[in-house]
């Protein structure tokens, strides 16, 4: 099934990727700093939404595949790849905050493939760990593209550089799980 419902919302994620970098490039009497992060931030929030509406739509509609259930991921990773670049060029992230998130992706997304090839994937599946971070980090990439105040007394960038400090933590902490429980796996297959 590399057409259905659940893989053409996915498609469609992974092509909002150079809309959501395209608007920051926009000339400012097309859309000032504000309406560019609004914008953003709408966009990256409508990705996420389609992210877990695929999933759903996947199991209601009995639409699950082996090729949804590889392109999903993949095109998170794009998105949060994408935005996190975006937020170090905006100078709203810290580089090695993007830096250790990335790469945790990348080292866990090769552990997982290399796992499943010696049919030991389930030592590696996503772990509450894992989705712990996942929720502090898509709560602080739309807080630190927003970036400006809510209201009088929420500040969208200091609660959201909390939150991918968090995020980057929880990361560091997942990917050593996630390693460990991988070890005897690599030790016994070197």
């Amino acid at each position: 099934m590399l057409m259905n419902v659940p893989n053409f919302l996915t498609w469609l994620r992974i092509m909002a990727i150079p809309l959501f970098v395209g608007i920051f490039y926009l000339p400012a009497d097309w859309l000032s700093p504000a309406g560019q992060n609004l914008a953003a931030t709408l966009v990256f929030g409508g990705a996420a939404l389609t992210d877990w509406l695929d999933g759903y739509l996947a199991r209601m509609l009995n639409q699950t595949s082996a090729f949804g259930a590889f392109l999903d991921p993949v095109a998170d990773k794009l998105m949060v790849a994408a935005a996190l670049i975006v937020l170090v060029y905006l100078e709203r992230l810290d580089a090695p905050i993007a830096l250790i998130i990335i790469g945790r992706e990348i080292t866990i997304s090769a552990l997982r493939e290399w796992m499943a090839q010696i049919g030991k994937s389930r030592s590696v599946a996503v772990s509450f760990l894992g989705k712990i971070k996942t929720v502090s980090q898509m709560i602080a990439i739309p807080l630190l593209l927003y970036h400006d105040k809510i209201g009088n007394y929420f500040d969208a960038q200091v609660v959201g550089t909390w939150l991918i400090y968090l995020a980057a933590f929880l990361t560091l902490w997942s990917m050593v799980y996630y390693l460990k429980a991988a070890m005897p796996h690599v030790i016994h297959h070197r």
